[in-house]
């Protein structure tokens, strides 16, 4: 009996061991793979609906839809505007190329914005409003934690809300 309840026992630990590294496998390997993005092999994309047409983007780390850690680059052409908005993460940019032009609060005012040349970073806390716009071609690192998600103060500023009407 004794050694039957052992085996048991035994058993159930392998099984939840088991079950507790499949759940994490995605984890470990991506812990476990190395990226290397040289500038010539970045794959740009369109950038995300929640961005108005023109930007381009390129996730280089884990998914920002997802729970979990992510590195992405954003290309923003000379003059791009980003209406004021907030996230549910604390956003981290890092300016790669290009000026980023930030201002805070629930109104764009381009005269009220900081300049962020390249070399520059920043983060801001969750909840923050904030908005900015580019001088020159930018290049934008951004990473933080997903999921990832962008709400506009002003509704009719959201591109995906843009988009939806014209259907």
């Amino acid at each position: 009996m004794k050694i039957l309840l052992t085996v048991t026992l035994v058993l159930f630990i392998a099984s939840a061991a088991s079950g507790q590294s499949s759940a994490h496998a995605g984890d470990a390997q991506a812990q476990d793979k190395m990226g290397l993005f040289r500038p010539a092999e970045v794959k740009w994309e369109q950038g995300p609906a929640s961005l108005q047409k023109g930007a381009r983007m390129v996730v280089l780390e884990g998914d920002p839809s997802r729970e979990g850690m992510f590195t992405m680059r954003l290309w923003l052409p000379d003059g791009f505007v980003v209406a004021p908005h907030w996230h549910t993460q604390v956003e981290h940019v890092t300016v790669i190329s290009g000026v980023l032009n930030f201002g805070m609060g629930e109104k764009f005012d381009r005269g009220a914005t900081r300049a962020m040349p390249a070399g520059s970073f920043g983060y801001w806390p969750v909840g923050m409003r904030h908005f900015a716009w580019t001088k020159g071609e930018t290049v934008l690192q951004l990473h933080g934690r997903g999921p990832w998600t962008i709400t506009y103060v002003n509704p009719a500023d959201d591109p995906r809300v843009k988009e939806r009407g014209k259907e």
